[in-house]
């Protein structure tokens, strides 16, 4: 008798894992993340007139960018002066893909104040570019395949992971995991990067 109560535990346990395995790699509509993205002529209409250096991400919207870690750090170099939020994601990341929504409303609500720059770690080029034309970012990330830079950054650990830095260039919090609402992402750029209380 206890060894089929062994069993039958093995396998309610084993059961839990598979359901919260497909959830976490559900995609936002599935999981019930908020998906409002704005559409391409709302995010042109919000980031119009967006000082230089952030204008320059804004046209850069959505790309995937070479350059590794050496690439990454003098962009974070030309734009001092601005606080930033790098999020490190990659395709194959259910809980990236489930805070993406997120991402695509605050970069497009904030990006004039704040700068946005994506580090697609441990992935290659091509499912990454798939997944940006399906969850298209106000932003460009830079391609890390070897998570060199964000080795360099301090977020290598987990997925996904996002940093924050003041306007100084000095990195203030590294939040691990995913932002499932606007509200707890906006929370921490107002709190880490603007150093707002």
């Amino acid at each position: 008798m206890p060894r089929r109560r062994l069993l039958a535990s093995l396998a309610a346990l084993a059961l839990v894992v598979v359901v919260a395995v497909g959830l976490l790699q559900s995609s936002p509509q599935e999981s019930g993340a908020r998906t409002d993205a704005p559409s391409p002529e709302e995010v042109r209409e919000l980031l119009a007139g967006a000082p230089a250096p952030l204008a320059g991400l804004h046209r850069q919207a959505n790309l995937l960018l070479p350059g590794e870690e050496r690439a990454l750090q003098a962009r974070l170099r030309e734009l001092r002066g601005h606080p930033v939020v790098v999020n490190k994601w990659a395709s194959w990341c259910g809980p990236c893909r489930a805070e993406f929504p997120a991402f695509q409303r605050v970069s497009a609500d904030r990006g004039k104040e704040v700068a946005f720059i994506g580090l697609n770690s441990s992935d290659t080029p091509a499912p990454a570019k798939d997944f940006l034309r399906r969850f298209p970012l106000s932003f460009p990330s830079y391609a890390d395949p070897r998570l060199k830079a964000a080795q360099a950054l301090g977020i290598a650990a987990t997925f996904p992971m996002t940093a924050f830095y003041d306007a100084r260039g000095n990195q203030t919090f590294i939040h691990q995991g995913p932002y499932l609402d606007a509200e707890a992402l906006e929370e921490d750029i107002d709190r880490y990067a603007l150093g707002r209380s």
